[in-house]
């Protein structure tokens, strides 16, 4: 009903998670760190997905062919990135200066204005789109190619790579508040609700016939007594609760509510894992 295999999740995973990565470089909030680590795991995503698609599975060239460009332009873009390292980040440079300023007129001390090159342009996170537009254009491919309504299984896909993506940015990202601590809690916030709007159409797909309707009613047996079809389920409850409460943790104001909320997640991309992943082994 629709294939498994591993190069194709490496592809929707890089893809989405890319674009994500947009979503938060376009905010000029987060220091270029970040995207580095970003960029660097998403680029490593997608030359193992090439290399998955044409030395371990049955080739599919778009989909191959996509992998390797996505991971060749997201080392491009950061390449340019730390090139353009002395530029900083304006928000960044923006806030802290506004707080030195403040803390200079509470105490009197100046702080010297951190140097930065004039000369050299600042990063464009436009950059950061090209890679998962060119990812898709794979990741459509491999719907195409899985089986079933075409529609169907390239909405999967495409819905697939971007709750993965969404999900995923949003826990390394809570991880960077460590390196980032002043960090404004605005780019994590917008993440957590992406996922959580992404969850509705990410199980209203799998649920369509065939799907794990299917599995619920008993047509398809999951060959393990129903356990895998109630583990899928506890999957899908469980995540929506986790980003809820994921979200009402936010609202504190105290430090630690981020690194509470980063644990939430931590369980959350366990759980989405699993109600993509279980419903693809049930229906392959």
């Amino acid at each position: 009903m629709i294939d498994f295999d591993a190069s194709s999740l490496l592809l929707q995973w890089a893809t989405g998670g890319l674009l994500f990565v947009w979503v938060t470089t376009r905010r000029r909030e987060v220091s270029l760190g970040y995207g580095w680590l970003m960029r660097g795991t998403y680029a490593l995503m997608a030359f193992g997905a090439f290399w998955v698609g044409v030395s371990v599975i049955e080739p599919l060239p778009v989909r191959d062919f996509s992998a390797l460009l996505v991971g060749l332009v997201t080392t491009g873009v950061l390449v340019s990135s730390i090139l353009r390292r002395r530029a900083g980040v304006a928000g960044q440079n923006e806030l802290v200066e506004a707080r030195s300023a403040r803390v200079a007129e509470m105490t009197g001390i100046e702080r010297a204005a951190a140097a930065k090159d004039q000369e050299t342009r600042e990063f464009d996170p436009r950059l950061d789109l090209i890679a998962p537009v060119i990812g898709f254009v794979g990741v459509i491919a491999a719907g195409l190619e899985a089986g079933g309504p075409a529609w169907l299984a390239v909405a999967r896909f495409v819905v697939g790579a971007l709750f993965l993506g969404a999900v995923t940015d949003a826990m390394l990202l809570g991880h960077w508040y460590l390196v980032q601590p002043g960090l404004a809690r605005g780019a994590l916030l917008e993440l957590v609700r992406w996922t959580g709007l992404l969850w509705i159409p990410e199980v209203a797909l799998l649920l369509v016939p065939t799907g794990m309707i299917s599995a619920i009613n008993g047509t398809i047996d999951d060959g393990y007594g129903g356990l895998l079809t109630w583990f899928w389920i506890a999957c899908v409850v469980t995540t929506i609760g986790l980003i809820i409460t994921t979200r009402l943790a936010l609202k504190e104001r105290a430090y630690s509510a981020v690194m509470a909320a980063t644990g939430l997640l931590y369980l959350a991309i366990l759980t989405a894992f699993g109600i993509d992943l279980v419903a693809r082994a049930l229906l392959s």
